[in-house]
């Protein structure tokens, strides 16, 4: 039986690397579309640095940045499409999608959305703020994160994300300028991307609850098209 569920553990760990590559090479082809070289091209070079943190090869980096840019015969045009509603319990989410064919991935957001509700664009975007998210740790013990978000420019943090991480929170025009500025404040940026966060996040749902809307999320996350999920839930 432990072998068995090791060979599961492993299959299921490689599964997840793969999706993460997937999503990261669909993010650097978008990017690249307005320049190869990531010094002069703020966005491709943030999805850069994410994809090296995720140890993902320099053959398969490079291959994404020229495809992306039409150096290769074989360019894929994505899209991006975001899509507004509801998990059960009326928890707002936005969700947002690369696509080779947007007709095939409403049909299935659609589906997917039928143990909640999908609502028309602006329908929840109101209820998040649009904004740049940075997650770094300390480099060092006296690294304090009130004193980087001021010095580096960014709007506000919170250091309950995650255990020796801070989330730096920034204007989305500020975003690249403040992750090049923390490594001078003791912090090792792990990753930075625009997104959403909750202004009013739903708290008070039972274990019955949480459980069901957990259960949403994940198919929603597991679904190839899906890049990002945004979700009004505390906690």
């Amino acid at each position: 039986m432990g072998a068995q569920w090791k060979a599961k553990h492993r299959e299921a760990a490689a599964n997840a690397k793969g999706k993460i590559f997937g999503r990261l090479a669909k993010e650097i082809q978008i990017a690249a579309r307005n320049g190869a070289d990531p010094s002069t091209n703020a966005r491709l070079r943030l999805v850069v640095e994410q994809a090296k943190k995720a140890s993902m090869t320099r053959e398969t980096l490079e291959r994404a940045i020229k495809k992306g840019a039409g150096l290769l015969g074989d360019q894929v045009q994505y899209h991006a499409v975001t899509y507004e509603g509801f998990a059960p319990h009326q928890v707002p989410l936005i969700v947002e999608c690369l696509t080779d064919n947007v007709n095939r991935t409403v049909a299935q957001i659609r589906v997917l959305f039928r143990k909640g509700q999908l609502g028309a664009s602006g329908s929840v975007a109101w209820d998040f703020n649009h904004v740049g998210m940075i997650e770094a740790s300390p480099a060092s013990a006296d690294a304090d994160p009130e004193m980087a978000a001021i010095e580096a420019g960014a709007q506000d943090f919170d250091d309950g994300e995650e255990e020796g991480s801070t989330l730096f929170i920034t204007d989305t025009t500020d975003l690249d300028a403040v992750q090049k500025a923390l490594p001078e404040f003791g912090f090792t940026v792990d990753s930075a991307k625009i997104g959403y966060i909750p202004k009013n996040p739903v708290s008070g749902l039972t274990e019955e609850q949480l459980a069901e809307v957990e259960e949403f999320l994940n198919a929603i996350d597991d679904n190839d098209d899906v890049q990002n999920v945004y979700v009004g839930l505390a906690g």
